[in-house]
């Protein structure tokens, strides 16, 4: 992988290591916390847009007589409960991942390194 840009190069699991260890190990647990993200992914994205649009609407329209009246603190806690929401779902495709590779067998393998014996041989 010389010469591609550093973004684009594989890394390895940025997944911690606690919740590798107590929450991927267990099938059981992971279903059970792939149900929770998705609940919580569910319920704090749903309507999130049209929220956030009509809140933007009464700021430009009533301006910082809104902000004062509690239109930017809806603003910020709508911003967190984005972010909580997309937290939530990357720890859904986590948990989806990890299951779906554990129920078809496929365990993550590491790459050969170059001085493997496999590219040493003859190629016929």
């Amino acid at each position: 992988m010389a010469g591609e840009p550093t973004a684009l190069k594989p890394r390895g699991a940025v997944v911690p290591a606690w919740f590798r260890r107590a929450v991927l190990t267990r099938r059981w647990l992971t279903f059970v916390v792939l149900g929770l993200a998705f609940f919580v992914f569910g319920s704090g994205s749903l309507n999130l847009f049209f929220l956030l649009k009509a809140n933007g609407e009464l700021l430009v329209e009533h301006g910082w007589q809104a902000a004062m009246d509690g239109a930017a603190q809806q603003l910020v806690e709508l911003l967190i409960t984005g972010y909580v929401s997309m937290a939530a779902y990357v720890v859904f495709k986590a948990c989806e991942h990890a299951l779906v590779h554990d129920l078809i067998g496929d365990r993550v393998r590491t790459p050969p390194t170059e001085s493997s014996d496999e590219d040493r041989s003859p190629a016929g």
